[in-house]
């Protein structure tokens, strides 16, 4: 991982997925990317439980980027989590969906989200919105230490 820190893609559609996984390549992002696909698995990660069990938890996410439909634990329900724990609440946390709904916004803004991007829907579009989010939340957004208690 070369001492970057790892982007935590939580998506639970294997297409989008790819998609953002091409795209991350294709824009020469560097970092690891773990993938988790629903709410349940993200928290596993991030607290270092279930199948994440022992983990290094100083190392944590650069950014996370978010899908709100999700099973077992939905995106809210993750970031309502992040948010509400000590070791996780200064995470930069992309909301990155589909939905369109103004409900959705307002609750992940509510709720503490850093950042809600719309997914588009083709290919380009795509590409060029995780070039920006890439450019931005790696090279350019400056995050505070987090320290492990």
């Amino acid at each position: 991982m070369s001492g970057q820190r790892p982007i935590l893609l939580v998506e639970d559609n294997p297409d989008d997925e790819e998609l953002t996984l091409r795209a991350l390549r294709k824009n020469h992002i560097a970092n690891e990317i773990v993938v988790a696909h629903d709410g349940v698995e993200a928290l596993d990660y991030l607290f270092g439980t279930g199948i994440h069990a022992g983990r290094d938890l100083t190392v944590q996410p650069k950014v996370t980027l978010l899908d709100l439909k999700l099973p077992r634990l939905d995106g809210l329900g993750v970031l309502k989590q992040i948010r509400a724990n000590e070791r996780t609440r200064l995470l930069a946390v992309v909301v990155l969906t589909s939905s369109r709904e103004e409900e959705d916004i307002v609750r992940s803004y509510s709720l503490g989200a850093n950042s809600y991007v719309r997914k588009p829907v083709n290919f380009s579009d795509f590409n060029e919105a995780v070039r920006a989010l890439g450019l931005f939340w790696l090279l350019l957004n400056e995050i505070p230490t987090i320290r492990v208690r």
